[in-house]
């Protein structure tokens, strides 16, 4: 599912049978048929071809998000499992403090006073979900800074740099790979009950959450407008959440 999605992302003008954004009055509202399999929309727009150029915009956004929230993640949590300390003690209070935050409120905070856009998303949502990564790292390196090999390293001269770039967090992305790819689907439900809310990616741009946002107004004779864009939805998050499943199992 994650393949199928993400190939649809790369290949959208291709598979897309119309513009995303073509307006046609006269076919509004229409049911699925053959010319238009999932329907149109209020404005006539294919509602097929709009998720599948939504599908480029959701999955960039939950991608690039935890990516930067990786990153984020893993930097705090090395530099608190190899110091430990005084370093240790500041970056972890600083994490609590930030689990003490209920995220979505947060992020809902921050965008009532910045413009909503779709880098905007992206960088809030990497910004305030990268604590579970650095706890996941820091136990990582905690335990792995003991090993004979580390010490070998040290005994050779080596720097602090390259003990942790080169030997601990190679040997310590096991489960923050896990983390990222279940952190994938959670983004993905983050940026589309922001986008369902509004404060989103912004119309005409397609995303999975707005296109479900236009189908609640006819929710009552234009059912595929809401049920389409939930299943997508539905899918793409089961499949992350199942890969992640997957590589603990395998990771184990």
């Amino acid at each position: 599912m994650v393949s199928f999605f993400g190939l649809i992302a790369i290949f959208a003008p291709f598979l897309s049978p119309y513009e995303p954004d073509a307006i046609n009055i006269n076919e509004a509202l229409l049911s699925p048929s053959r010319a238009h399999l999932l329907g149109t929309d209020q404005l006539g727009r294919d509602l097929l071809s709009r998720l599948i150029y939504g599908a480029r915009i959701s999955l960039f956004v939950g991608i690039i998000a935890v990516g930067l929230a990786t990153l984020i993640g893993i930097l705090l949590g090395s530099l608190a499992g190899y110091y430990g300390g005084m370093v240790d003690s500041i970056i972890m209070r600083f994490t609590d403090i930030m689990l003490c935050f209920p995220t979505f409120f947060l992020i809902l905070a921050v965008i009532a006073i910045l413009e909503p856009s779709i880098i905007n998303i992206m960088v809030i949502i990497g910004l305030t979900n990268w604590m579970g990564v650095a706890r996941l790292i820091r136990a990582e390196i905690l335990s792995l800074k003991e090993r004979e090999f580390i010490l070998a390293e040290k005994t050779i001269g080596a720097s602090d740099f390259r003990i942790i770039i080169v030997h601990l967090i190679p040997n310590a992305l096991g489960p923050v790979l896990v983390s990222a790819t279940l952190g994938v689907a959670g983004a993905i439900l983050l940026e589309s009950g922001l986008s369902f809310l509004g404060i989103g990616v912004q119309p005409p741009t397609p995303s999975w959450g707005n296109i479900l946002t236009e189908g609640k107004a006819t929710l009552g004779y234009a059912w595929w407008l809401t049920v389409f864009p939930g299943l997508t939805i539905l899918l793409s998050v089961l499949g992350y959440n199942m890969l992640g499943e997957g590589l603990r199992d395998r990771l184990k």
